[in-house]
């Protein structure tokens, strides 16, 4: 199984395909896990001190 398609291959089994769904999808979820590891850095610092 191949990670990234190449130009003119004619395989479907590959992971990361260069289309907008992927990259949307990607955006996505790197938008959510800034948010978090944000929001836990921000509730830390107020837990810390109890």
């Amino acid at each position: 199984m191949k990670f990234i398609k190449e130009e003119n291959e004619k395989r479907r089994d590959y992971i990361f395909k260069k289309d907008t769904l992927t990259k949307s999808v990607a955006t996505f979820v790197t938008s959510v896990l800034i948010m978090l590891i944000t929001v836990v850095a921000s509730t830390y610092d107020t837990l810390a001190h109890f």
